[in-house]
This record gives C-alpha cells, sequence and structure tokens, in this order.
C-alpha cells in the first residue's frame, strides 16, 4: 500500500509515491527508541553487519499501523505473520506462525492450527490469544490509513470501523475471530477468495498480547474497545517498543538510523547476519558513494539509469536485473471535474472543457492512442518493460495475455476526436490542464508526450500540464478536483482483486479521480469477489479487461521491471528467491541473507 515505494526499486520509483497502498506518512518520531524487550542475547553463530542506506524515515514498527515500504520491510523482520509466500511465489502460501489450516463452511471458516515452542522477542510464549488479541485489535483500531479496512472486508463485511459503520458491535468482531482452544477461528460473512493472501500482508503480523498490555496498548476487552476505535498507531506504545516472533529483535530507533539484532530463540532457522543497521542519507550522491566504498551493502539507488550509467560494472556492485513488476499505473481522466478553475471557459469552445469533457467515450479513445507507450518504454525505462491491456500487473493469475495492449496510432486517435461530441470536439478544439507530481521526471515525460501528441492532431487543441506538490494531489484527486493525473497502486496481498476494485469498481478507491460507474465491471467484479473457482474469477477479469479497453477508461502506462544493486558479498539474492511481496529490497527476509 503496498503501495510505496515504493514496492521494489524501478524506473518509475519517483511514481510510486502515487501508490495510495504505499504511502509514506509522517510519524511521531523519537529521538531515540530502545528496546525494552528480554535483553536476549544475540544468535550464536551469527557475523557481520547488513548495512542499508534510505532516503525516508521508518514511520512506525506497530503492524497494525503499517502501510508503507519503509516501515513493512522492518515490521516483516521484527513480526511474523501466519502464513507466508512460498518462494518467488505470488499464488502459492507456506505456513509461517501456523503450521497447517484448512476451510470450511463452504469457505466462511477457516480453522489455523498454530506453531508451538515459539517466543516472542519480550520472552513470552506466543499462543492463541496474541493472534486473537492482534486480529480484534485489527478490527477495532481499523483506519484507511493501515491494511485493516481489508481485513474487516473480509470478516465484518465492509472496510469501515465501528465509527463510521454501527453495525459494528462487540459481537461482531468477537464472533469473527476467537480461539477454540489452541485453534484459532476466523467466521467471514460470506466467501472471499482473497482471505489467505490478506494474512500474508505484513500488516498483519502477531504480536505479543501480554507486552502490548503491559506497556499501555488496548487491553482487549469489551469494556474499553470503544475508546480504541479508529485509534492512530503511528507512534503507539508498540511502535516504540516493539515485541514480535521474528528472526531479528529491534534495538534502537533515531531520528538517523534503525538498528536491529538476530534473536537467539528463533524458532526456526537462525539468522546469518549478526546486526541490520538502516541509516536514513537523504543525499543520493552520499548513499552513492557510501555504496560504492563498501560502507552501505544495500542503497535507495535513485531507480534504473543510475543503476545502469554509475553502478553496473563497478568494482564489487552486482546487479539483478529484470525483477518482477507488481505495480500498475495509468493516467485517470475525470468524467465529472469538480474544480471549476481548471474548466477554462466551462464550454467546447477551444478556450476550455465542461465538468463532463472525458464522459463521451471518444474523447477517451483518443487519448489513449496519443499516448506513445514504445518512446515512454524508451526514453524513462531504458528500453525495459512491455505495453499493458490492463492495470492489473502481467505477472498477477486474472491478466490476460491474450488480449492486445492499446497502439500509439494518431490516425485513430484523430478519427476518434472527429466523432467526440458530435464532431464538436474537432470543429471547436479544447483547453485543458493535466497534472504531475513535482520532482517527478517520469511522470513529467509521460504528460509532455501525451501533449506533444494532442496537439498535433488539431492547433485547436491544448493541453496545459503543471505539476503540484504530491499532499495537493492526492488531496485534489480524492476530491475529483483534479483533470488528469497519474494513478498508480501497489499491492497489498497478492491478488487481481486488490487491483481490479480499486482502479476499476464504482465503490472503487480511485472513483473519485474517474467519476464512471459501469453496471457490467462492477457485476463482473462482484461475481470475482464471492467465488474461490480460479478459472472463472479469471475469465471474469478478462471480461472486465476487454470491455475497460473498449470504453478506454485510462491511459495506460507500460509494465516496469525492476533492478536491484548490491554489494557482491551479500549472498542469498537471486532471481529465484526474490518475492516482490515483501518489502525489503532484496526480496527475501533478512535472515535468509549471509555476507561472504
Amino acid at each position: 500500500m503496498k503501495n510505496s515505494l515504493s514496492l521494489r526499486a524501478a524506473a518509475l520509483a519517483t511514481l510510486a509515491l502515487a501508490l495510495a497502498a504505499c504511502d509514506n506518512r509522517n510519524a511521531n518520531n523519537n529521538s531515540g527508541t530502545t528496546s525494552a524487550g528480554g535483553g536476549t542475547s544475540t544468535a550464536s553463530g551469527a557475523t557481520g553487519t547488513l548495512v542499508v542506506q534510505e532516503s525516508a524515515d521508518i514511520p512506525t514498527l506497530d503492524p497494525g499501523t503499517t502501510y508503507d515500504t519503509s516501515s513493512g520491510q522492518v515490521v516483516e523482520n521484527l513480526y511474523e505473520t501466519l502464513l507466508t509466500y512460498q518462494g518467488s511465489s505470488l499464488s502459492d502460501l507456506r505456513p509461517l506462525l501456523a503450521t497447517e489450516w484448512r476451510a470450511a463452511n463452504d469457505g466462511r471458516e477457516y480453522r489455523f492450527t498454530l506453531r508451538e515452542g515459539v517466543k516472542f522477542h519480550s520472552g513470552n510464549d506466543f499462543t492463541c490469544a496474541d493472534a486473537e488479541y492482534t486480529f480484534r485489535r485489527n478490527l477495532v483500531t481499523n483506519t484507511s490509513d493501515s491494511g485493516n479496512w481489508f481485513l474487516s472486508e473480509s470478516l465484518l463485511g465492509t472496510g469501515s470501523n465501528a465509527n463510521d459503520d454501527s453495525s459494528i458491535t462487540w459481537e461482531r468482531i468477537t464472533n469473527a475471530v476467537k480461539c477454540d482452544g489452541g485453534t484459532l477461528v476466523f467466521t467471514l460473512p460470506k466467501v472471499d477468495p482473497a482471505f489467505l493472501s490478506k494474512l500474508a500482508y505484513t500488516g498483519q503480523s502477531i504480536v505479543d498480547s501480554e507486552h502490548a498490555k503491559k506497556i499501555g496498548e488496548w487491553d482487549g476487552t469489551e469494556a474499553t474497545w470503544k475508546a480504541a476505535v479508529g485509534q492512530d498507531l503511528t507512534g503507539s506504545p508498540l511502535a516504540q517498543n516493539p515485541s514480535g516472533t521474528g528472526a531479528y529483535r529491534f534495538l534502537q530507533k533515531t531520528s538517523s538510523a534503525l538498528t536491529a539484532e538476530a534473536f537467539a530463540d528463533y524458532w526456526g532457522e537462525k539468522a546469518k547476519i549478526k546486526n541490520v543497521i538502516i541509516q536514513v542519507v537523504p543525499e543520493q550522491a552520499a548513499r552513492q558513494q557510501a555504496f560504492l566504498r563498501g560502507d552501505a551493502d544495500l542503497i535507495e539507488t535513485g531507480g534504473r539509469p543510475i543503476v545502469e550509467e554509475q553502478l553496473r560494472g563497478q568494482p564489487g556492485v552486482a546487479v539483478l536485473d529484470d525483477l518482477p513488476d507488481i505495480s500498475a499505473f495509468g493516467i485517470s481522466m475525470n468524467q465529472n471535474i469538480k474544480d471549476a478553475s481548471l474548466l477554462g471557459s466551462g464550454q467546447l469552445n477551444g478556450q476550455g472543457i465542461p465538468a463532463n469533457f472525458f464522459s463521451d467515450v471518444d474523447v477517451r479513445r483518443g487519448f489513449v492512442a496519443s499516448f506513445d507507450v514504445p518512446t515512454y518504454i524508451e526514453e524513462v525505462q531504458g528500453g525495459k518493460g512491455e505495453a499493458r491491456n490492463f492495470l492489473l500487473p502481467d505477472t498477477f493469475p486474472g491478466y490476460d495475455q491474450s488480449l492486445a495492449a492499446p497502439e500509439f496510432n494518431l490516425d485513430a486517435a484523430r478519427q476518434a476526436f472527429q466523432r467526440a461530441w458530435g464532431g464538436r470536439v474537432w470543429q471547436q478544439g479544447f483547453t485543458l490542464t493535466a497534472t504531475y507530481r513535482a520532482g517527478s521526471v517520469p511522470a513529467q515525460t509521460a504528460m509532455e508526450l501525451l501533449k506533444r501528441n494532442i496537439e498535433s492532431l488539431n492547433p485547436k487543441f491544448r493541453v496545459n500540464i503543471q505539476s503540484k506538490q504530491w499532499s495537493e494531489i492526492l488531496e485534489d484527486g480524492g476530491a475529483g478536483r483534479e483533470v488528469m493525473i497519474i494513478t498508480g497502486w501497489a499491492p497489498d496481498y497478492a491478488d487481481a482483486d486488490n487491483f481490479v476494485h480499486t482502479f476499476y469498481a464504482s465503490d472503487g478507491y480511485y472513483q473519485p479521480r474517474l467519476n464512471f460507474k459501469d453496471a457490467q465491471i462492477d457485476g463482473w467484479i462482484g461475481e470475482a469477489r464471492t467465488i474461490t473457482d480460479a478459472e472463472r474469477r479469471n475469465e471474469l477479469y478478462g471480461q472486465v479487461a476487454r470491455r475497460a479497453l473498449d470504453q478506454a477508461y485510462y491511459v495506460l502506462m507500460p509494465s516496469n521491471p525492476g533492478i536491484l544493486a548490491y554489494r557482491d558479498n551479500l549472498q542469498g539474492i537471486s532471481r529465484e528467491t526474490f518475492n516482490p511481496m515483501l518489502a525489503f529490497r532484496t526480496g527475501t527476509y533478512w535472515k535468509d541473507l549471509s555476507k561472504s
């Protein structure tokens, strides 16, 4: 969100700030937060230090509100979820804190057998009570600034919390998740085919309930739950003093660095590297120099151009290329613009546009056919990437490879504009304003390409482009006040619904940026959300893709394979082990890395 980061370095990394799922929020930073855990010694046999340098701080260490990559890369190593991904697969899950699970009641109940002999960093034993507390806490404190809205959708039938939805009661929450002896039981109001994938999300990591209550977190009772609803957990006691079951335990966080050490009592295969330090280094040049000297093992590089031109081939540097892209980007076209200042004359007279300008499908088709994807791939992505036919990563189930992507075709664009609004668009012309994020060269290049091609078709066509701060775009886009902006998403969980509903449903997250309602698409998405038949779900998503292509709801951006530079004495990094659903740069857990 997951958003980010964002998720895994790529040339479009600057665009990743557009991922709502991975929005880097400002934390209530402490000048020096240290662990008050059990004081367990470092894992025997672990040696060396992994040094990582990044530009951004780490907003929180509380899983209950982790919704950005910077936080997620740490939380996923301090804590653990019930299950996780198998190797590099996006669809195969394996047990982690659970040992097995089974579905019952036609997919509306899940029973998890939990691992025994597991200790938290505090020294407390992991029990079913900790899992029960964790998920109830997530449902109670749920806000849109965390990944708990999609857990709530599964377990309560709504993404809202009790402050916004009065039908949510304590009884509904406790019935949704409870312990049956040592077995954790989830009860869903209806089938959710993505439920297991949601449980693999870092934000659903299991917290140490005894430790949490001791340091001032919610006490887990009916008497106090209402006061905890929607609580901001960013700087919570647990964010400052975490206790998980992960292979690394938290040591200290300052304004400039976070340190963790291998956990001696970890239940699984012990970590090989003794210490991990994540340093906050805002200056790219300083990070790069430290990396080339060998003072940092991994850094935020700045994307493909930097890696290709300044890092590849340097002594001690290894590069892993063509990593899977699990983000999706497109340019949204608002069919009901709610800012009169962006409409000019507000009419089709060449001096502006009406608020519903993009409600004509031929206007949208004209813009889609005017976007030069091949040139964008060459200029921005160094020739890497492919045109897409849908706002769903082509690495995900549900992406129909047989569908042709939209073509850059100015003749087709001209014909569409000549039909648009009964011919008036071509006769009268228009003036509109598209927005890109200030400082984002890829976003600026995309808008400049579109502007150049649109204006080449007709001297009466005018596309003005403006830069705005990211916070302003978020606010104005969410209120429907932007005409055209680049809209992107990185997955919270590895299921097509996380993209398709977000981008295309009439109640999806990005609807304020588009303002369209398509009953056919809504029906297909709704059906896909309530069945577990993978073949039928893929068929439904193919239908959504075909309809969305025909209706030209977005200008589609191409895929963008990732690239990772690392010091060549760092072992455990490969295409086979890289899982893009993990937040850390290497697509692995820290414990799976070693240094030679």
